[in-house]
C-alpha cells in the first residue's frame, strides 16, 4: 500500500518514519517533506503544496491512506476535498477543525457542552478588551483567535503586558493570523495555576483511543523562561497524568467533546489534542484544543508506539477504533528541539548542519526546519531538529538525547538544557 503524509515538520517526519515500519506499506510519500525525510531511503518527498494538485496526484498514484500533519491544510478543508474524491484520509473536516482554527469557536463550544476550561471573554474591539483586562487584573492570558503556529498566546504577568498584547494582536495583527471570518479577534482568559500536559487521542467520529501521555516545554529558555514557542522539547509518558487524572480527562473533557461535536452535527475524526492544566488537586481544565498531533510531542510518542500505525489508521478511517488496543514501549522517550538563532520571532535560515548521526534503536533525530541543498542539509525554519531518545528512566533518556545532540552543530543553534526537568525533579 502507498501512504501520503501531508506536511514538512518534525511531526510529519515522525509519523512517516513510523508508518514506514509497517510490513503492509510499500511506499511513504511526504508532501513537501524536509531534509530529514529526503535522507531516509524508505521515504520520498513530493514537492507539492497546493492541496488540489496534491489530491490529483494522490488519485493518480492510487494512495491508499493520507495522514494530515499540520493544522493549516485541515483548516483549509483538505479532508473534505480528499473524501469528496473517494480518497481515504485521516483528519478532521474543515468544520470540525474549528476547534483549533478558532479559539472563540472552541471556547463557546466548551461553555455550551460544560467542558471545564478557563473563564474568558472574546473581543474584536480593542477598547472593550482593555476594559476587560482593567476589570480582571493580571496575571491574565491573551490569545489571538486563529492559527498562529503556536505563537499567538501571551501569558501576561502584568496588566501592561496584557494591554500591549491586545494592541499587537488587534491593532497591528502582526501574527498573520488566518481563518477568521471577521478580521482580528482575541480571546482573553483567566490565568490557570498548575502543571500542563498534552492529552492526545485518536477519534473515528464516535470511538476514541488515547495516545501515550506527554508533556512539552513551550518557553524558549531553561526553567520555563523567555517567550512562548511552538515547543522546545517533550517527553512521554508525563508523570503528572496519573491514572486518576487520565480517567478524569477522558470522562470530563475528551468524551464530552466527541459527543458534543456529534450532537452539533460535526463528528470529529482525526487526532484530538487537549492541552490540559492540571491543578494541585488533580483537576484538569482545557487550555486549548488542537486538531492534530502536537509537535514536538509526536516525536517521543512515535518512538514509544509498538503497534503498527498503518493498521491503527485504517481502523480510524473505517470507524472501527473500538477494535484497537495500542501497545506502548514501557521506556521513557524524550526529545530536545534544536532551534535556529533568532527563533521564535526572526529565525535564521540557510546554515549548514554538521554531525547528523545515523538512527539507532534508541535515538532518532527528527527533522523539522531543514532542506537538502548541494549535498548538505541546511536550516530552513525556526525549529530545526528534535533529538529524541528512549531509555528506562526520564533521567537516562535525557542523558542519551543530550549525548547525541552534543555532536550536532549549526551556526546560531539554541536549545534548552533542561527538557524533562519536572519529571526528573519529581
Amino acid at each position: 500500500m502507498k501512504v501520503l503524509v501531508i506536511g514538512g515538520g518534525g511531526r510529519e517526519h515522525a509519523l512517516a518514519w513510523k508508518l514506514a515500519q509497517s510490513g503492509k506499506v510499500q511506499a511513504v510519500y511526504v508532501a513537501p517533506g524536509n531534509g530529514g525525510t529526503a535522507l531516509d531511503p524508505r521515504l520520498e518527498n513530493v514537492p507539492i503544496t497546493d492541496l488540489r494538485q496534491l489530491r490529483d496526484w494522490a488519485l493518480k498514484e492510487k494512495i491508499a491512506l493520507t495522514v494530515v500533519g499540520p493544522e493549516a491544510p485541515l483548516a483549509a478543508g483538505v479532508v473534505d476535498d480528499f473524501r469528496a474524491h473517494g480518497l481515504r484520509i485521516f483528519g478532521p473536516t474543515q468544520a470540525a477543525a474549528q476547534l483549533e482554527s478558532s479559539k472563540a469557536f472552541a471556547k463557546a463550544f466548551m461553555e455550551r457542552h460544560k467542558i471545564p476550561t478557563a473563564e474568558y471573554g472574546t473581543f474584536t474591539d480593542a477598547a472593550e478588551a482593555h476594559a476587560y483586562v482593567d476589570q480582571k487584573g493580571a496575571p491574565i492570558v491573551v490569545k489571538a483567535d486563529g492559527l498562529a503556529a503556536g505563537k499567538g498566546v501571551v501569558v501576561a504577568m502584568t496588566a501592561q503586558e496584557a494591554h500591549e498584547a491586545i494592541d499587537f494582536m488587534l491593532l497591528d495583527n502582526k501574527l498573520g493570523v488566518t481563518h477568521n471570518a471577521g478580521g482580528a479577534r482575541v480571546v482573553i482568559e483567566e490565568f490557570l495555576q498548575g502543571e500542563e500536559a498534552s492529552f492526545i487521542v485518536m477519534c473515528d467520529g464516535r470511538n476514541v483511543t488515547a495516545m501515550a501521555t506527554s508533556q512539552d516545554h513551550k518557553r524558549l529558555q531553561d526553567g520555563d523562561q523567555g517567550p512562548n514557542t511552538g515547543g522546545m522539547g517533550a517527553y512521554s509518558p508525563a508523570p503528572v497524568v496519573t491514572p486518576a487524572v487520565h480517567a478524569r480527562a477522558m470522562r470530563e473533557i475528551i468524551l464530552p467533546t466527541i459527543r458534543g461535536m456529534e450532537k452539533d452535527g460535526i463528528p470529529f475524526t482525526g487526532f484530538l489534542y487537549a492541552g490540559l492544566m492540571i491543578d494541585a488537586k488533580g483537576q484538569p481544565k482545557t487550555l486549548e484544543f488542537n486538531c492534530r498531533m502536537g509537535d514536538p510531542e509526536t516525536q517521543p510518542i512515535m518512538m514509544r508506539l509498538k503497534s503498527d500505525l498503518y493498521d491503527v489508521m485504517m481502523h480510524a478511517t473505517s470507524g472501527t477504533l473500538d477494535q484497537v488496543e495500542l501497545q506502548w514501549d514501557r521506556r521513557t522517550a524524550l526529545g530536545v528541539v534544536m532551534a535556529a538563532g533568532g527563533y521564535p520571532m526572526d529565525p535564521r535560515k540557510g546554515d549548514a548542519i554538521h554531525g547528523l548521526p545515523k538512527d539507532t534503536e534508541d535515538a532518532v533525530v527528527f527533522h523539522a526546519g531543514t532542506i537538502p541543498r548541494d549535498g548538505e542539509t541546511v536550516t530552513s525554519g525556526g525549529r530545526v531538529l528534535c533529538v529524541t531518545a528512549l531509555a528506562d528512566t526520564v533521567k537516562a533518556a535525557q542523558q542519551r538525547a543530550y549525548d547525541v545532540l552534543r555532536h550536532i552543530s549549526f551556526d546560531g543553534a539554541q536549545y534548552r538544557r533542561d527538557i524533562g526537568f519536572r519529571a526528573v525533579k519529581g
